[in-house]
């Protein structure tokens, strides 16, 4: 208990945008790895549709990689606004 009030209200403010923001980024972190890794089986089963795998695979980075995006908002908000 002793801890908490030195580390005081900033510090546990600083603490929870890192807690954000971290546990933000593993679920992207994951997604885009299992993505990357089922276009990698894909492209080898059938190279020929490279192009189709690799637009569907970009678009989907990119929804995942708003996730991320999302929860850095989040803890910059908790870190500077509240």
């Amino acid at each position: 208990m002793d801890l908490l009030l030195q580390i005081g209200d900033d510090g546990l403010k600083y603490i929870g945008a890192a807690l954000a923001m971290g546990l933000g980024a593993i679920g992207p972190a994951l997604g885009i790895g299992m993505l990357a890794g089922r276009a990698l089986e894909a492209l080898g089963r059938n190279p020929d549709a490279a192009p189709v795998i690799q637009t569907n695979m970009i678009l989907g980075i990119a929804f995942t990689e708003a996730i991320a995006i999302y929860s850095l908002v989040v803890a910059v908000m908790v870190g500077f606004v509240f």
